[in-house]
């Protein structure tokens, strides 16, 4: 069943695209307030469910491609998407009937919203990752041989282009080099389908989820709670580590931002640290020793560990209290195409991938 998102639902939905978006998919706040100004002029958005979509019906995602360093400082303005959605339709020669959101984060989670609002077009109740993921090639979508062009990429200079590529992965590589020269950080829309791909490739009711976290993350701090417990019983989830960051390695080359981050345990995480590897996304928590606790393609989840909020990776400090909770990914990414897609091996770790939990 559909239901409409206003603009009062934006706190819950960035929050839980944040917690989601396992620190990765940009700033909650940035996408929050582009939603919340396009609601605000344009109305609210229906969300529809992937079965309401006729067959024959262009389905499009939108989303911002970078380093979410970057967005920080460089606020989208709005048009750079509306162009590359117009680009896309133009090539095309086809217009778009639904729109996706390609992967639960935070500024990743709320675009679409911004989106769906200026064009009245519906948003569909699912996504390509269940999570955030540094590559364009890593959804769903891939696993169902879906490709990512025709794409469009704009950024906020008025510049935009179009790819045609052999596979994904070129896809990724090409696109990453301009988004590089476009200052770190632009504006796409791509893997355009049928809807009746869609319905086939898309993980189904992630919007939903993320909405109902969000709302779990508001009522536990209105009770003056922390979400962690809740969250993790709703999401089958692991607390993993509950520490205070102590060094900070961060980098952002390539169009990523890259680092490690090592905790130091308080309460009955005493003595011990953690380590947690990313790029843009939380991707590894081992121990000191180097013992892997959770690994992509299940999720990282970090929440600040004194206020209950969200944490991603551009917020991490030296002195911040966290909270790591450990959530299992969809059955897709635990099959052989989807480890091999996202998986540690594929980011250069060495370990196999254990589902958590199992």
């Amino acid at each position: 069943m559909g239901y409409t998102v206003t603009a009062e639902d934006l706190d819950a939905i960035a929050l839980g695209g944040a917690f989601l978006g396992t620190g990765g998919g940009g700033d909650p706040y940035i996408g929050k307030l582009m939603a919340r100004n396009a609601l605000a002029e344009h109305g609210p958005v229906q969300v529809i469910d992937a079965d309401e979509v006729a067959d024959d019906a262009l389905c499009v995602p939108v989303f911002m491609m970078g380093a979410p360093t970057v967005m920080v400082e460089k606020l989208p303005s709005g048009e750079e998407i509306l162009k590359a959605l117009a680009e896309l339709e133009r090539f095309l020669g086809q217009k778009a009937q639904a729109l996706i959101c390609v992967e639960a984060g935070g500024l990743n989670s709320t675009i679409p919203y911004a989106v769906a609002a200026i064009t009245g077009l519906p948003l569909i109740d699912g996504d390509g990752m269940g999570r955030a993921f540094p590559e364009l090639q890593m959804v769903s979508f891939t696993m169902h041989d879906i490709a990512a062009t025709p794409l469009a990429l704009a950024d906020d200079k008025g510049n935009s282009t179009l790819f045609s590529t052999i596979d994904n992965a070129w896809t990724e590589r090409l696109a990453r080099a301009v988004t590089v020269q476009m200052g770190g950080a632009a504006l796409v829309a791509a893997y355009p389908m049928s809807g009746a791909q869609m319905k086939t490739s898309i993980l189904r009711g992630t919007m939903s989820l993320i909405r109902e976290i969000g709302q779990t993350i508001l009522a536990s701090r209105a009770k003056s709670e922390h979400p962690g417990p809740a969250l993790r019983k709703n999401l089958n989830g692991t607390h993993l580590f509950t520490g205070r960051v102590v060094d900070v390695e961060r980098a952002t080359t390539g169009g990523f931002a890259r680092g490690t981050v090592k905790v130091r345990g308080v309460d009955d995480f005493q003595g011990q640290e953690m380590i947690v590897r990313f790029q843009n996304e939380f991707l590894i928590a081992e121990t000191a020793g180097g013992e892997v606790l959770c690994s992509t393609p299940d999720l990282i989840c970090a929440l600040d560990a004194d206020m209950g909020m969200p944490v991603t990776t551009e917020q991490l400090r030296y002195g911040l209290m966290i909270e790591l909770t450990g959530v299992p990914s969809d059955p897709q990414w635990r099959t052989p195409a989807g480890i091999a897609l996202a998986g540690p091996g594929y980011f250069g770790y060495d370990h196999e991938f254990r589902p958590l939990g199992g």
